[in-house]
């Protein structure tokens, strides 16, 4: 009974060490050539298919929108280095709720 003790022990370490490495991978994955400061990153993508895609890349300052399908790659817009996004509108505080609703 100990060496099957010790087999399924050594089984879930080598288990625990997989799982372990999957996780390390999946949170170095998004820590690429734009965190060393690559000139070329991509900041989304969107299926619009089942194999097309429309991707948001950025180039030294500048974006692409690109199509993306099997095959091909076409350029459908380019836009200006990036600006600072308006901030969005701020929700009332729940004083202004309650004292609108109370009047």
């Amino acid at each position: 009974m100990s060496a099957f003790l010790q087999a399924l022990a050594a089984l879930a370490l080598v288990l625990a060490a997989i799982g372990a490495a999957a996780w390390l991978a999946r949170r170095l994955q998004g820590m690429g050539a734009a965190a060393r400061g690559a000139p070329l990153a991509l900041r989304g993508a969107l299926a619009v298919g089942p194999r097309e895609r429309v991707v948001l890349v950025e180039v030294e300052g500048v974006r692409l929108v690109l199509g993306v399908a099997p095959g091909r790659v076409s350029a459908l817009a380019t836009l200006p280095a990036s600006a600072p996004r308006e901030a969005p509108l701020a929700a009332p505080a729940p004083a202004e709720l309650v004292q609108k609703w109370n009047s």
